[in-house]
């Protein structure tokens, strides 16, 4: 009795988590099928027939064209510069404990619970009354550094908890500088934290809508773009490019997944030999 109740327990559980993913992941099925759909009209919101010529030009759209290629140099920029710093500033809080550090994790929690709009209205405030900067492409990577510093740092600082730092007291006992020992000992380590982190950046600045609005200027990003041309027009490449995006995601993602499994493969192939060896000498 109580493993059939188990059994039933299990499979609801599957179900329920089943429906939950198919719930999450229908909108994403929706973009990528109307991108093969033929409209007749200027809304690609009801299906009409199956065709190949949405992909065959993705980038007829100029103004959507130019809109992703702001997103992505805006992304690239804002994530390398996030990268670094949240990087340094996960290191900072996990290598050292001074006094104040318990205010630092405080307030690099309060970006990711502040609401956006919160968040965007108060940076616009802030741009407002500087004469020095106008609203546009620097207003927008400065605030989309603000919260992407944030997620770096709680990420880097997840995959350096445990780490082994008298990895590096055993480097510069053999002779190795401080820098040297960050370089060879130290970033390989958390280079797949670093990593992760600065794909999630970099997907939640191509992502963001409500900040970069309140900050934008005339500088138009791929989802302002589609926010304005959705009033008017919905052409299909908007799903095609949005698709692209999508396709290229998975397959960065199913790379670094297949070489950390192929390297875990690689060690303990190498692994195998030498308890050979030590079982035959024993």
């Amino acid at each position: 009795m109580m493993r059939t109740r188990s059994k039933m327990g299990r499979w609801a559980l599957n179900i329920f988590a089943g429906l939950g993913l198919l719930y999450l992941f229908t909108p994403i099925f929706f973009i990528v099928a109307f991108s093969f759909n033929k409209p007749k009209g200027n809304f690609n919101i009801a299906w009409q027939e199956f065709t190949f010529e949405n992909w065959m030009h993705p980038f007829a759209e100029k103004s959507l064209t130019h809109a992703l290629r702001v997103s992505l140099e805006i992304a690239a920029v804002s994530t390398l510069i996030s990268t670094v710093l949240g990087s340094l500033i996960a290191v900072a809080l996990s290598r050292y404990k001074f006094r104040g550090s318990g205010g630092i994790n405080l307030f690099l929690v309060l970006p990711l619970t502040t609401p956006e709009i919160v968040l965007g209205s108060s940076l616009a405030t802030l741009f407002l009354g500087q004469n020095f900067i106008d609203f546009g492409f620097t207003t927008i990577v400065i605030a989309h550094i603000m919260f992407q510093v944030s997620f770096v740092a709680l990420t880097v600082r997840a995959r350096i908890r445990g780490f082994d730092w008298t990895l590096e007291q055993a480097a510069q006992d053999l002779g190795a500088s401080p820098l040297r020992t960050f370089m060879k000992v130290t970033l390989p380590l958390i280079l797949p934290g670093i990593l992760a982190a600065s794909l999630l950046a970099f997907a939640l600045s191509i992502d963001d809508f409500i900040i970069t609005f309140f900050n934008s200027g005339n500088v138009v990003t791929f989802p302002l773009q589609i926010y304005g041309a959705a009033r008017v027009r919905i052409p299909p490449q908007i799903n095609v490019l949005a698709s692209m995006i999508l396709f290229i995601s998975v397959a960065v993602l199913l790379s670094g997944t297949i070489a950390g499994m192929r390297k875990e493969a690689a060690k303990t192939s190498a692994a195998k030999p030498k308890r050979r060896s030590l079982t035959k000498s024993a």
